[in-house]
């Protein structure tokens, strides 16, 4: 691929790379505030590597773990008690993973941006405040439950909604698999055509949703 990019008229490939890093750089403009220049290929990585891992999804749901299973029956193994999950993103643990990656990256850069007082300021200080110092220091437990709360939910449900939006997915095609060999193939077609679009759209969800609170931990209008 290096030895083909030109400058000149671009190939397929090229044109494609160049389509999708020029897509997640306008976005990046649009949404993020801050100046750092690791957001954009953030979100690039973010956006290719969940692409690449929902896109499993469209691969024959006993296709690789059946290939699995024969090479645990070459080896001696039971191959009906060979665990293969084919589609990385949908488990929970692979998605909250991402995106309690991406809470350690909201953490660092809000405090980064803020300092360590305006990060605990902002987690104490709103959403109610006060110019009575008494009153203010009741509200301060109060906003830090409220904001401890919204801060969590961040990285909660960015795992969780790809992971169940992933797994409904994969449970249809299941569900389709188990029907008789000639609906089959009248509903899966359908939904692997409307599956590339799910795919594709889970990925650039959880891009932007990543872009939009990397922008919110580097404002500081606070």
């Amino acid at each position: 691929m290096p030895k083909k990019v030109t400058s000149g008229v671009p190939g397929k490939t090229q044109a494609a790379v160049e389509m999708i890093v020029e897509f997640v750089d306008n976005n990046v403009r649009d949404s993020y505030s801050g100046t750092s220049k690791l957001i954009a290929p953030l979100a690039l990585t973010i956006f290719v590597w969940i692409f690449l891992m929902n896109l499993m999804d469209l691969i024959p749901v006993d296709f690789i773990p059946g290939i699995a299973g024969q090479i645990g029956a070459a080896m001696g193994h039971d191959p009906h008690h060979v665990f293969f999950k084919i589609v990385p993103t949908t488990d929970p643990n692979i998605t909250l993973g991402m995106s309690f990656s991406v809470f350690a990256l909201i953490i660092f850069y809000s405090i980064k941006e803020k300092g360590l007082g305006g990060f605990i300021g902002e987690l104490t200080l709103h959403p109610f405040g006060a110019k009575n110092p008494i009153v203010q220091a009741i509200l301060i437990p109060i906003n830090f439950i409220l904001e401890a709360v919204t801060l969590i939910a961040k990285p909660v449900s960015l795992g969780l909604r790809l992971f169940g939006n992933m797994y409904a997915g994969e449970l249809i095609f299941i569900l389709i698999a188990l029907m008789p060999f000639w609906i089959q193939w009248a509903l899966s077609v359908p939904w692997a055509i409307f599956h590339i679009l799910v795919i594709t759209l889970q990925a650039f969800v959880f891009m932007m949703l990543t872009i939009v609170y990397m922008s919110l931990a580097s404002s500081t209008e606070h």
